[in-house]
């Protein structure tokens, strides 16, 4: 069963596409682009459609998601965290 998607490897989260993703639960993922699955424990709890951290970022790195810049980390996040506005924001303001 795949729990996220992420489009390239060097993408730093993915996306939750299951409900009911609870903390300490193994997460399977699937890289698109390289057709290649890996695993992850959910550090926290992540709703459907929310990000989660596939990889350790540092407060004030850049977040790629879709091989795109989405913002940047305001906090630690550690790999299988729940990654959203409570510690990822634009760069834009």
């Amino acid at each position: 069963m795949i729990h996220f998607v992420v489009h390239d490897e060097n993408d730093s989260v993915g996306v939750v596409v299951v409900e009911g993703v609870k903390a300490g639960q193994e997460l399977t993922g699937w890289i698109m682009d390289q057709d290649r699955e890996i695993k992850a424990r959910a550090q926290s709890d992540v709703p459907m459609g929310h990000k989660v951290a596939i990889r350790e970022l540092k407060s004030g790195e850049t977040v790629i998601k879709y091989g795109v810049d989405i913002g940047r980390t305001i906090a630690p996040i550690k790999v299988g965290e729940h990654a959203h506005v409570h510690n990822i924001k634009t760069k834009r303001w």
